[in-house]
């Protein structure tokens, strides 16, 4: 598989992950049960006082579920955009970095998430360091 096509199935992976991510980040509050709600509740309920803001912990939530939305979605332009520019060192340099990124983004979204999410960061991840190992191997020239 070319590299190009490797970057692509991993910006399309992300645009998913983005596109979920969404749903359940817009969708939070919803409870499915009693003691789900009474948590929630609790997390709106609290006020303190943060640098001179008072907040809730539900706003933090909410906030970093809406920032999520905004990296996710660069991510997946990222690696669309850098499909088209194998060719530029930085370039190449970035997709190191993404995909240790990525990798390190699955392990966090098992961690503290859900296997599905890391599952898709994992592929994503893979496929940009399988397609930086193939712009490596064909300018070493050996076959890509």
């Amino acid at each position: 598989m070319k590299p190009k096509l490797l970057l692509r199935i991993a910006s399309v992976v992300m645009l998913l992950h983005t596109m979920g991510h969404t749903f359940g980040a817009l969708s939070w509050k919803n409870a499915p049960n009693a003691a789900v709600a009474a948590v929630i509740a609790g997390m709106q309920k609290e006020h303190f006082n943060f640098m001179g803001r008072l907040s809730t912990i539900a706003a933090f939530y909410e906030g970093y579920g809406v920032i999520m939305i905004f990296v996710l979605l660069l991510l997946s332009a990222l690696l669309w955009l850098l499909s088209g520019h194998t060719t530029n060192l930085v370039a190449r340099g970035m997709l190191i970095l993404l995909g240790i990124f990525l990798v390190i983004l699955s392990v966090c979204e098992y961690i503290y998430f859900f296997p599905f999410a890391a599952l898709l960061s994992l592929i994503a991840g893979v496929c940009v360091l399988l397609a930086r190992g193939k712009l490596s191997s064909a300018r070493s020239g050996t076959d890509a």
